[in-house]
């Protein structure tokens, strides 16, 4: 017997290999206009029984579980207390855990207090996954992203301040042609500030569930970037990567047109380089109908 998942279910690509409980199912504010992943689900949060059943049931499975992974998208919205009751259970039940991770959406992690957070990693939550996807207020904005640059920076040191490993995804493309540029260059300084451990850069990619509604709320007025400008993009996103600390950068998830890979601030000139060469080099792009979030 295994896990009766309540489709669809995601993770982080990092996750590939982690076993997952589903402690909540959908996201509790479900409105940003690029994402339907869970447009399918009304938010709702599983009961103790039901979650340690689950648990009781893998540990018998799977008891060398090394890796676990909190879905849906909002385990962190879940009370303090009941994330440390089913926290410390993992921890009980799996003697050999040595990671616990979830999403975190900035406006849940500002509403947890400080000590609310240590009390998550001290129960042995180490690492969360934050969509920063736009440094600009405009283009977080028209997206209904529910966070501004200011709020996602504070919520990302929040997390750091008490020893979260920390994975933000960011988004090219998603100001369309008119704020490429500043999409970009605002980017770069909310990861500089917000000192991720790791970076994952996607290239917008609208499922059709979802397309008509991205556009409306644009007013009409986007215009998806090409290949040519996707490069321009990540060349400046990289030009603004100020990182004090040491940051894991990759771009290359399947949404892609070009393959990007190097670790702030040591790679930041080779990385450049390499952009430079692919603007000279287009037919390695990835080709279009091998593209997806």
């Amino acid at each position: 017997m295994m896990l009766n998942y309540d489709a669809p279910l995601y993770r982080p690509p990092s996750e590939a290999n982690s076993l997952i409980f589903q402690v909540t199912l959908g996201c509790s504010f479900n409105q940003c206009s690029f994402c339907d992943m869970y447009r399918s689900k009304e938010y709702s949060e599983r009961t103790w029984d039901e979650v340690k059943g689950e648990i009781d049931m893998m540990a018998k499975i799977m008891p060398d579980t090394q890796r676990i992974f909190l879905a849906d998208g909002d385990a962190i919205n879940l009370s303090t207390d009941y994330m440390v009751k089913i926290l410390e259970y993992i921890r009980e039940k799996f003697s050999s855990i040595e990671r616990i991770s979830c999403y975190a959406m900035p406006m849940n992690l500002l509403k947890k207090t400080p000590e609310d957070l240590q009390k998550l990693h001290n129960a042995g939550l180490n690492m969360l996954y934050l969509g920063i996807e736009s440094g600009s207020d405009i283009v977080l904005r028209k997206v209904t992203k529910g966070a501004t640059s200011k709020t996602i920076i504070k919520a990302c040191n929040k997390a750091k301040d008490v020893g979260f490993k920390l994975s933000c995804m960011v988004i090219l493309g998603l100001g369309g042609k008119k704020y490429s540029k500043e999409n970009a260059i605002e980017t770069g300084k909310v990861i500089s500030a917000s000192k991720p451990d790791f970076v994952g850069a996607l290239t917008l990619y609208l499922e059709n569930g979802i397309k008509d509604e991205f556009i409306t709320k644009w007013g009409g007025e986007f215009v998806r970037i090409d290949d040519n400008e996707s490069l321009e993009e990540l060349e400046l996103l990289v030009s603004n990567i100020n990182a004090e600390n040491q940051i894991v950068f990759r771009a290359n998830h399947g949404s892609n047109a070009y393959n990007i890979a190097g670790t702030f601030p040591q790679d930041k000139k080779e990385m450049l380089e390499k952009i430079g060469w692919l603007t000279k080099h287009p037919e390695n792009a990835r080709p279009e109908g091998l593209r997806g979030f």
